[in-house]
């Protein structure tokens, strides 16, 4: 997207509110990172957001607790809060934008009528289909209608959080309003999911940069999760996870495992089954993350995860894992592949002695028989 009279560059608002261009390069390196580029992706973030206009977003809250924006807001660099989303706000979003009512509407339908489909469309909460979409209702008009005008015109669109994603927790069983996710109620756009209860600020900051950046959609997973940013489980980055492979556990919350830090996959834990950055990325200024903060993983990244058992009850076997699809044997295991392991090499070994000694006895017989 080329700058136009009337949209700034995203460099050129930078400079507006302050910030240095050693603001600016350090912004582009932090959220390169985030991405999972290369030492050049720094570089070409730069390059984009020097010369690309402000891409139109509207951002849309529907059957949530605003706790996505929540997260947003408090993103580790002040340039994703202060303004990536502030200058965002200026086309539509019902949280942080200043005007209300009609002339919030009047700002969403200016943004749809000149940018048609070139804006972004940001969706934060599921979507109730039941009574005709009665139970989320803005302005006198349903959910579900807003959803299918805005979609209509959007280049992309992002589901931001477990609400919009996957439904969450107003989507358990029974789920009396009918929530539904976003990807069952739009088809023929493409839709990246940003999951999370909430998910982490510079995640989503990640996301939009990449639009930005691009032009395109990042490289999604097969249930459309960025894989820059769930490719890999929560539990292939905790720390705690030492304890896991040596089979030490917390019991319970309050015994001296827990004081000790030991694993939390017996409490309840469901790092070895879900998808996220929380343990790279963490949340509120990188402070910290649920199992830093002595509370297993709820596994919040995952569909219908309300309904996928009590979080306190630990999953006993899960795919993929050999010797760790069983917490309660992965201390015997380990030391009986340990065992294994030193029998093998030692069997090893003393067949690589027998060939060697057997080649050595067959020149020996050659030798022989070329001197008689």
């Amino acid at each position: 997207m080329t700058p136009s009279s009337n949209r700034p560059t995203y460099y050129e608002e930078l400079r507006q509110k302050g910030y240095s261009r050693r603001d600016f390069m350090k912004f582009c390196t932090t959220i390169a990172a985030y991405m999972g580029l290369q030492a050049s992706g720094a570089a070409q973030v730069a390059e984009a957001l020097k010369s690309n206009s402000r891409v139109p977003v509207i951002w849309m809250h529907f059957q949530e607790c605003t706790c996505c924006s929540e997260s947003f807001i408090r993103s580790s660099h002040p340039i994703v809060a202060d303004v990536i989303l502030d200058k965002i706000s200026l086309d539509y979003t019902e949280t942080l934008m200043a005007a209300s009512g009609h002339q919030a509407e009047a700002a969403m339908r200016k943004t749809m009528e000149e940018f048609p489909g070139e804006y972004v469309l940001c969706v934060e909460g599921s979507v109730p289909v039941y009574e005709d979409g009665v139970y989320c209702c803005i302005g006198g008009r349903s959910a579900v209608d807003i959803l299918q005008e805005t979609a209509a015109g959007a280049k992309a669109i992002i589901g931001w959080g477990s609400c919009a994603c996957n439904g969450c927790v107003q989507a358990a069983k029974p789920n009396p309003t009918g929530a539904t996710p976003i990807h069952k109620l739009v088809k023929g756009k493409p839709i990246i999911k940003v999951p999370g209860c909430p998910p982490i600020g510079e995640v989503m900051a990640g996301v939009l940069v990449h639009l930005v950046t691009f032009g395109r959609i990042p490289e999604l997973d097969r249930i459309g999760r960025p894989k820059a940013f769930y490719s890999k489980r929560v539990h292939d980055t905790c720390y705690r996870r030492p304890f896991y492979d040596a089979g030490l556990f917390v019991e319970s919350f309050d015994d001296e495992n827990a004081q000790k830090g030991y694993c939390l996959y017996k409490v309840g834990c469901r790092g070895p089954m879900t998808y996220n950055a929380c343990g790279v990325t963490k949340w509120n200024n990188g402070t910290s993350f649920p199992i830093q903060s002595g509370h297993g993983c709820i596994g919040c990244s995952e569909e219908n995860f309300w309904d996928n058992g009590p979080f306190y009850r630990r999953i006993t076997n899960f795919p993929g894992f050999g010797i760790e699809s069983n917490a309660d044997k992965i201390g015997a295991a380990g030391a009986g592949i340990t065992v294994a392991g030193i029998a093998a090499h030692a069997i090893g070994t003393n067949l690589r002695k027998k060939k060697l000694i057997d080649g050595l006895i067959a020149e020996g017989k050659e030798s022989d028989q070329a001197l008689s």
